[in-house]
C-alpha cells in the first residue's frame, strides 16, 4: 500500500490492479492528485474507485484526468451525455470472451471506464490479465519469433457495436501482436480472440500459434478479479491488459456505463 497526498492506492494483486480510496471523483481532483492518479494507473493498470455513484458528466470528466474521451462512431449514446455509451446486458448481451477494446482503430483506445449502475446479488465479477506480465514469461527466442507476428482483426466498427448483426469481413486492420506501451516503453502480447489470423507465419503455424497465445494469456498466473456494487468505478490500460466479464448469474440484471479514452492528454514527469 502507498499513500499519495491524502489519498491510499492499496494493490489489489501481486502483478497489477489497485484500489484507490480517499478520492471523491463528483468534486473533481487537483493537478497534484491527478498526476499521482496517472503514475498510479500506469503501474497498476486497473484502478478500482469504489462507491462514487458518478453522473456521466462526472464520469467523463474522471477519464479526462488520464486521457481524452472518445466519441464511438457507432455505440448507443446515453441522452444525457454523447461520450458516454449506457449497456444493459439484458438487451445488449455480454461480452464474455477475452478482449481488447477497438481493435477496429489504430491506435486503440487507451482506456476504458465502466461505472456500474445496477449489478447482480452474486456473481457478475470482472477479470483482466496483465498481457506485459505474460510476455516477460515467454522465452527469449520466442518473444523474437513474434516480434514479426502481428494479429488481423475486423476493422468495421458497425460488428463491434452493442445489439448488432456482424456483417461478413470487408476490411481487416493489423496489430503487432508484440506491443511496446507508447507511454513506458514496456512491452506486452496484445491479442484478442477476435483475432483472424496471424501473418508473418503459415497458416498452420500461425494457428498453432495463435491457440497457445490465447491460452497462455489467460492462465490465472496473470489475472486479478474484482466484484461490483452499484456506484463503482473501474478503469484500465487497454494496451496492457484484456478483460472478460464472467457469465455466471443467468438472467439476473447487469447495467453500466461506458467511457472509453484514447491519446493521454499528458505524459507523466520522468
Amino acid at each position: 500500500m502507498s499513500t499519495v497526498a491524502s489519498h491510499e492506492i492499496r494493490r489489489a494483486g501481486p502483478r497489477f490492479g489497485a484500489e484507490v480510496t480517499g478520492v471523491d471523483l463528483k468534486a473533481g481532483v487537483d493537478e497534484r492528485t491527478a498526476e499521482e492518479l496517472r503514475r498510479a494507473f500506469l503501474e497498476h493498470k486497473v484502478l478500482v474507485f469504489r462507491d462514487q455513484h458518478l453522473t456521466p458528466a462526472q464520469q467523463v470528466e474522471a477519464v479526462r484526468v488520464f486521457a481524452e474521451p472518445f466519441d464511438h462512431p457507432t455505440a448507443v449514446k446515453d441522452p444525457a451525455h454523447a461520450l458516454v455509451y449506457p449497456y444493459d446486458v439484458r438487451s445488449t448481451g455480454k461480452a464474455s470472451t477475452w478482449h481488447i477494446g477497438g481493435l477496429w482503430r489504430r491506435p486503440v483506445f487507451a482506456i476504458e471506464s465502466l461505472t456500474y449502475d445496477v449489478v447482480p446479488e452474486l456473481g457478475g465479477h470482472t477479470l483482466w490479465a496483465d498481457l506485459q506480465a505474460a510476455y516477460d514469461d515467454l522465452s527469449e527466442p520466442f518473444r523474437t519469433l513474434l516480434e514479426s507476428v502481428a494479429a488481423v482483426y475486423d476493422a468495421n466498427a458497425r460488428n463491434y457495436a452493442q445489439g448488432s448483426k456482424r456483417t461478413s469481413v470487408a476490411e481487416t486492420v493489423e496489430h503487432p501482436v508484440v506491443l511496446a506501451h507508447p507511454e513506458t516503453g514496456r512491452k506486452g502480447l496484445f491479442l484478442s480472440t477476435s483475432a483472424l489470423r496471424l501473418t508473418g507465419v503459415t497458416p498452420a503455424e500461425g494457428k498453432v500459434l495463435l491457440e497457445h497465445l490465447l491460452r497462455h494469456a489467460s492462465s490465472p498466473d496473470y489475472t486479478i478479479r474484482f466484484g461490483w456494487h452499484p456506484g463503482d468505478f473501474v478503469l484500465w490500460d487497454n494496451r496492457a491488459t484484456w478483460h472478460y466479464a464472467v457469465d455466471d448469474y443467468g438472467d439476473g440484471a447487469r447495467a453500466y456505463r461506458k467511457v472509453i479514452g484514447v491519446e493521454p492528454v499528458r505524459r507523466p514527469a520522468a
